[in-house]
C-alpha cells in the first residue's frame, strides 16, 4: 500500500451524499455504493480488498446515466439542444435507456438506434420512457448501430441533437467529476487499482484521470473481451472495432482480456453466493480485478459494476445457468 494514500490526502475531496429529497429523477444520478466482494476471489493476500461500485443504483439502472446526463446538459448549455430538436444516438442499450429517461425528464423526444439483438427487457424499458427505436443488424453489433445512426442523421441533420457518446468529451468528464471523486472518498483515498470494462471507454478514462491526479501510483486497468467473436454484449474488443474518439489506451496501465465463459461463470456466482444479479460486463470486470489482485501483497482494488442483471435475463448470458446450478448446487 502506498504511504501517500492517507486521510490527509483526501482533505480536498468533495463530500458526496444522496439527496434526502429530490425535485427531479435526475437529482438521483450518482453517489452509488461500494460493495466488498473480496470473497469472490479466494486465495488473495489478507491485505487485499476488492470493492464493486454498484452503478445499477442509478435511477436509469446503469453507469450510463452519468455520461448521458452530462452530455445532454452540455447540449442544452451550448444551444445545440433546443426545442424542436430530437435527441438521437446509437447504443447497445444502457446509454439509450439513460437518454430516454433524461429526455422524458427534460421534455425532449428521443430516437435510439440499437442492434436488433439487444435484450427484450432493454427494448421495453426504452419504450416505457416514450423513446422511438430504430434497429440495426445485430450481426454488426454496436458498430452497425453507429453507422445506421449516421445515416438517419444525414437525412435531416437539422432535426437532431446527437450526444455522440463515443466521441463526446462530456462522457469521460462525467466520470472525472462524479465517479472518480466518489471512489476516492468512499475508500478514504486508499484505492490502489481501478478496473472497468470498455464500452465507449468513458468510464475508465474519466474515472482513471481523476484518480491518477489524486495519486499517480493508482493503476488504471481496462477489461475487454479477449476475442473479436465474444458474448460480452455492450463491450468492445478494441482491435476489431471502431475505436471511440474518447478512448486513449496510452492513459491505461494495462488492458486485460476476459474470456466470455469466465465472465458468465462469475455472474452466476455473484447471484448464487452474494444475492447480487448483474450483467456480463460486471462479470468481466470482476474476472479482470481478481486477476490483478492475485499479484498484490496489499491493495484496494475497485471495479465498476455497470448495471444489475434484470435487463439481461432473456439473453444468452443465462442460457447455461441451469446447467451451472446443477453442477454447483449446495447439498
Amino acid at each position: 500500500m502506498n504511504a501517500g494514500h492517507s486521510a490527509a490526502a483526501v482533505a480536498g475531496a468533495p463530500h458526496l451524499e444522496q439527496p434526502g429529497r429530490a425535485t427531479s429523477i435526475l437529482d438521483l444520478v450518482g453517489r452509488t455504493p461500494l460493495l466488498d466482494v473480496t470473497v469472490m476471489a479466494p486465495g488473495l493476500s489478507p491485505r487485499v480488498r476488492l470493492y464493486a461500485k454498484l452503478e445499477g443504483f442509478n435511477p436509469g439502472g446503469s453507469v450510463k446515466d452519468r455520461a448521458a446526463l452530462w452530455m445532454v446538459r452540455d447540449g442544452l448549455a451550448s444551444g445545440q439542444l433546443h426545442p424542436g430538436r430530437t435527441i438521437i444516438d446509437s447504443t447497445s442499450g444502457n446509454t439509450g435507456i439513460a437518454l430516454a429517461m433524461i429526455g422524458a425528464a427534460y421534455g425532449y423526444p428521443v430516437t435510439l438506434v440499437m442492434p436488433d439483438n439487444v435484450s427484450r427487457e432493454r427494448m421495453r424499458i426504452v419504450d416505457a420512457f416514450g423513446a422511438q427505436l430504430i434497429f440495426s443488424s445485430g450481426l454488426e453489433g454496436s458498430d452497425g448501430a453507429i453507422v445506421r445512426c449516421r445515416q438517419v442523421i444525414a437525412e435531416a441533420p437539422e432535426r437532431y441533437f446527437k450526444p455522440d457518446q463515443y466521441n463526446n468529451p462530456m462522457n469521460p468528464q462525467a466520470h472525472y467529476e462524479s465517479t472518480g471523486p466518489e471512489i476516492w472518498e468512499a475508500t478514504g483515498g486508499r484505492v490502489t487499482h481501478l478496473v472497468a470494462s470498455i464500452g465507449t471507454g468513458g468510464t475508465v478514462m474519466g474515472t482513471g484521470r481523476y484518480l491518477k491526479e489524486r495519486h499517480p501510483a493508482i493503476e488504471v486497468i481496462a477489461a475487454e473481451p479477449d476475442d473479436a467473436l465474444h458474448g460480452l454484449e455492450g463491450l468492445k474488443h478494441m482491435a476489431s472495432s471502431i475505436v471511440p474518439g474518447i478512448y486513449h489506451q496510452d492513459e491505461l496501465d494495462r488492458v486485460v482480456g476476459v474470456p466470455t465463459d469466465a465472465a458468465y461463470e462469475l455472474v452466476y456466482q455473484l447471484g448464487a453466493r452474494l444475492g447480487l444479479v448483474v450483467g456480463q460486463s460486471s462479470g468481466a470486470a470482476l474476472w479482470a480485478a481478481a486477476r490483478v489482485a492475485r499479484d498484490l501483497d496489499a491493495g484496494v482494488v475497485v471495479m465498476i459494476f455497470p448495471d444489475f442483471g434484470g435487463r439481461y435475463l432473456s439473453t444468452n448470458l443465462w442460457a447455461g445457468w441451469r446447467e451451472w446450478l446443477q453442477r454447483n448446487r449446495r447439498v
